[in-house]
């Protein structure tokens, strides 16, 4: 009897240890996890563009200047970033760049920055925080999520301005919500008339206002 005792508790600690495996990898990511990243294509006219050391984190293609001509937003980030990156003392950035479409079907950088996109430890608990690109008639969209118990969504929207041909920061968005109850969220939304006339470059993610 005390053989088979022990031979069953061995067996139901084993189904423990495998249930618990199960339900952390269903419902929690490890302390600064990161995503893994997909391989983005780029297209042989914008290869140009991306600086030695980095590679293409993302690339979103749409109207950003209400031209005839279709333009990109490209997104890079720094070779082994998530090695060398410290969200506190030294985040790794990560260049985004504005690619004006040209009628020969090339591309030109109308604007940079280095302060657009949350660096890839930013995200805390939930790994890269970085979640896209949304382009839509002059307006561009830079999103972000992330947090632990805690949740977090960050969505920052630029307008292009004609009589300055640049874009200009038009809304910066903010939502709060407990993982565990994810339909109670806590909004906040910052416009023009909270933060005034910000250009793209003079736009830093990582300063408090």
């Amino acid at each position: 009897m005390f053989y088979n005792a022990t031979e069953h508790i061995k067996v139901l600690i084993m189904r423990l240890q495998h249930l618990l495996i199960l339900l952390l990898a269903a419902t929690s990511v490890p302390a600064f996890a990161q995503t893994p990243k997909l391989t983005v294509a780029v297209p042989a006219s914008m290869k140009q563009f991306v600086l030695k050391g980095y590679k293409v984190l993302d690339i979103t293609k749409g109207d950003l200047n209400r031209d005839a001509y279709p333009d990109a937003i490209m997104v890079l980030y720094k070779k082994g970033e998530e090695k060398t990156s410290d969200v506190i003392d030294h985040p790794e950035k990560r260049p985004l760049l504005i690619l004006f479409g040209q009628a020969d079907k090339t591309y030109k950088v109308a604007n940079r920055s280095d302060n657009a996109v949350y660096c890839v430890d930013c995200g805390g608990q939930m790994g890269d925080p970085f979640t896209g690109i949304t382009v839509k008639n002059g307006y561009f969209s830079v999103e972000h999520y992330g947090g632990s118990g805690q949740r977090w969504t960050r969505i920052i929207t630029f307008k292009y301005n004609p009589a300055a041909k640049n874009w200009l920061l038009h809304k910066d968005g903010h939502e709060y919500f407990d993982a565990t109850e994810p339909d109670k969220p806590v909004s906040k939304i910052e416009t023009v008339k909270n933060f005034g006339k910000v250009p793209f470059e003079k736009f830093n993610i990582y300063r408090e206002r």
